[in-house]
């Protein structure tokens, strides 16, 4: 196979088209077919990419032979038997995030996929922008020392007067709705890929803009939260703590400080997600304050600006076919799915029972 084109299809046609068709097809990918459960939306997609096939039926795409893996973008509510299809039907599969509704059904999705041996990994492809990929190897050259304290933040907002948003799957938490889980699990990952496992977290949930108008133009309620909190405790020792959320006027974007006994780390970004040209900034004690850190060429070896995301998307690709090529499951793999699960779900019991909730190991 090392010599032959690998075969995708992709599931989802929102961040499926914007990024990982684009994705797949620049790192050499044949995307044989698309799938959505809107044929118009489908079809339109194909003929932006030359893509051969359309699909709304999954269970049918999944059975091609022409396949080695599929590409699952979609409500969350859908990875779980997307995925069991797609592992059954002998495919590889890259799994948006977050992995799936609860701790239960990503470790049934963990259990599928080393019972097959087939490669199984969650897009959590910002683990590959470059202020992550150079913050991980400053942690383990010791840069900050023995690891104490993060501090992160996430606070977007409008800055205009806005129109009451329409309902959509993102306001049901029934689908998988939610800022925490939609974004929080990306600062999650990024939590234990730097810092080691999380141990015990508490945490809030809260709806800040509950209003949304629905198809008839009736306002109704959201139920999926807006913002969230939470303190969480590592294997290692030390703590982090997050706030979050879309319903700041004129928030700042991001912030991501890590405090250690010897020095401090931060890579602050003005948007949701961390950009490719985005700075690493750090300090040992006897400096002068926090400066500049030159990022080193290795983490952006390649430009795309199509979009943001596309560069460490197209990382992550190169990860997720050399393990479909050596048959191994490089991280973020579905284990490291299930452990940012079981966080998300003990900051959901948090909120709800106010009491600190303990992670066990594995």
């Amino acid at each position: 196979m090392a010599s032959e084109k690998l075969r995708v299809g992709v599931i989802g046609v929102g961040f499926g088209a914007t990024v990982q068709i684009p994705g797949f097809q620049s790192e050499g990918w044949d995307v044989v077919a698309v799938c959505s459960r809107r044929q118009e939306r489908a079809s339109k997609t194909a003929a932006d990419f030359s893509i051969p096939h359309v699909y709304t039926d999954y269970q049918q795409m999944v059975e091609r032979d022409d396949l080695d893996a599929i590409s699952i973008v979609t409500p969350n509510s859908l990875h779980l038997p997307m995925t069991k299809a797609a592992l059954q039907a002998g495919k590889h599969v890259l799994c948006d995030k977050p992995m799936a509704m609860d701790q239960s059904e990503a470790k049934e999705m963990l259990d599928i996929a080393l019972e097959t041996g087939l490669t199984a990994m969650i897009a959590h492809e910002f683990r590959f922008a470059p202020q992550r990929a150079y913050m991980k190897e400053l942690l383990n050259e010791g840069f900050i020392g023995d690891f104490r304290l993060a501090a992160l933040e996430l606070l977007q907002g409008p800055r205009t007067v806005q129109d009451t948003k329409p309902v959509g799957w993102a306001s049901d938490p029934t689908q998988g709705g939610g800022f925490m889980v939609a974004l929080g699990s990306h600062f999650i990952d990024a939590l234990r890929h730097l810092l080691g496992e999380i141990t015990g977290v508490s945490g809030t949930l809260a709806i800040l803009d509950p209003d949304r108008i629905d198809d008839s133009g009736a306002l109704v309620r959201s139920e999926a939260d807006d913002a969230f909190s939470f303190t969480a405790s590592f294997a290692q020792g030390g703590q982090a703590t997050m706030t979050g959320t879309r319903e700041a006027p004129f928030g700042e974007g991001a912030k991501f400080k890590i405090y250690g006994s010897d020095g401090a780390l931060s890579a602050p970004h003005p948007w949701f997600n961390p950009p490719p040209d985005g700075k690493v900034y750090g300090a040992r004690l006897g400096d002068e304050d926090l400066r500049e850190l030159p990022m080193p060429g290795k983490f952006l070896p390649f430009e795309d600006d199509r979009d943001h995301r596309l560069p460490s998307f197209r990382l992550l690709l190169r990860e997720f076919a050399r393990g479909i090529r050596e048959g191994s499951s490089p991280s973020p793999n579905f284990y490291d799915g299930y452990r940012c699960q079981k966080v998300l779900d003990a900051i959901k019991e948090s909120s709800s029972t106010g009491r600190w909730v303990d992670i066990a190991e594995e």
